[in-house]
């Protein structure tokens, strides 16, 4: 039983902000590193962040420095802080490991320009 519940999302305006969250269960998140993934419309899913159980971070280019992750331990939660928002920005997005098997339902994304 898959249990990551991602949320957060919505549609904003192009140059906006949205905060999404993901709420894991202990066995998914304790101890993993954790990454926020991303699929555009007609496109393949994508890693765009991810966060080491250390709390290193790397970013793919397409979101650097604008995009932040983030992690809670004692809630077993990540988050992603988005920032200045572009229309290629749109998509699902997902929480999971950096080695992911099953999905939770994701969080819409919709920038408007």
């Amino acid at each position: 039983q898959v249990q990551l519940v991602e949320s957060g999302g919505g549609l904003v305006q192009a140059g906006g902000s949205l905060r999404l969250s993901c709420a894991a269960s202990g066995s998914i998140f304790s101890g993993n590193h954790m990454a926020w993934y991303r699929q555009a419309p007609g496109k393949q899913r994508e890693r765009i962040a991810h966060i080491t159980s250390g709390g290193i971070t790397w970013y793919a280019l397409s979101v650097k420095g604008r995009f932040t992750i983030s992690r809670d331990n004692a809630k077993n939660t990540v988050f992603l802080q988005m920032n200045s928002l572009k229309s290629e920005d749109t998509g699902v997005y997902y929480c999971n490991t950096v080695n992911p098997n099953l999905w939770g339902q994701g969080t819409q994304v919709t920038v408007s320009s």
